[in-house]
């Protein structure tokens, strides 16, 4: 095959589009979540629906998301509150999502929370909390929506899974007065949680990835941040000299969300500047 034919096979021109897809953000209301969700709307989504907890946030973040000037022409994100911890609401929630779409395509796995005490005295019932929100809700969010997930999936249009983890799940989390065992372990399993699903759900034409943020500025990490002390102590740690931006993340979500990742499935991706190569979280 001749240099002129080969750089002919592939159409460039809109390989990062998610033109006319449908999104759900699990923990959409803020932080990663919203900004992912901005970046789906402004790269095509024609639908992005917000999930949280609390419904004063979730259509605080859409009434924000539908006022972006740059998003496709009728795109709309939609706001439907649910506390994924809870098997009744993600029931509820995939019954609501269903009223307004016969299928989703990408699905943004992102709720979590975290919980920081020293070891002698780190309570079970947060414990309890962090991985039940992190890792069982996880799974049975995407559980729950794989059916809308493979309804128009195909081997060249696959569905796309995106699972958010945490350097904390590869290299050891914070220890200390501010130990997060429950975070670094839930995020531990749920890595493994999107290989075990690239797997299931590869030959069903749903692509399961996951994201392993460093320290994004947000109101999760600004305790930790203000512990290892502060943004600057924290920017000059890390070999790029910043730490995470919004777009970093929303370019991320969209990359793994559209035709340029096609053959990546079970990948577990850094977003941290290279800092979890250093060794201290």
């Amino acid at each position: 095959m001749s240099a002129e034919e080969q750089v002919k096979l592939s159409n460039f021109s809109d390989i990062f589009s998610v033109e006319g897809k449908v999104a759900v953000v699990t923990g959409g209301s803020r932080g990663l979540g919203l900004h992912a969700a901005s970046g789906l709307l402004q790269a095509g989504c024609s639908k992005v629906y917000i999930t949280s907890r609390k419904k004063a946030a979730c259509d605080e973040a859409v009434a924000a998301l539908n006022a972006l000037p740059n998003k496709r022409p009728g795109a709309q994100a939609i706001s439907v509150p649910a506390d994924s911890a809870k098997m009744e609401e993600l029931d509820r929630l995939v019954a609501e999502v269903s009223k307004t779409t016969d299928h989703v395509d990408i699905l943004f796995a992102n709720a979590g929370a975290t919980w920081g005490e020293k070891f002698d005295t780190h309570p079970e019932k947060m414990f309890s909390k962090v991985m039940d929100l992190n890792v069982k809700s996880v799974f049975y969010t995407i559980q729950k929506f794989t059916p809308l997930l493979t309804k128009k999936a195909t081997l060249q249009n696959p569905s796309r899974v995106i699972i958010t983890a945490s350097v904390a799940g590869i290299g050891i989390g914070t220890v200390g007065e501010n130990a997060t065992p429950s975070y670094s372990a839930s995020k531990a399993a749920a890595i493994h949680i999107a290989k075990n699903l690239a797997v299931e759900l590869g030959p069903r034409h749903v692509l399961t990835n996951a994201i392993a943020p460093g320290f994004y500025p947000s109101k999760m990490a600004s305790g930790l941040i203000e512990a290892k002390g502060g943004m600057k102590e924290m920017e000059n740690y890390s070999p790029n000299g910043r730490l995470g931006k919004p777009e970093d993340i929303a370019g991320l979500v969209v990359f793994l969300s559209s035709r340029a990742s096609s053959h990546l499935n079970g990948a577990v991706i850094t977003t941290d500047g290279g800092a979890v190569l250093k060794g201290r979280l």
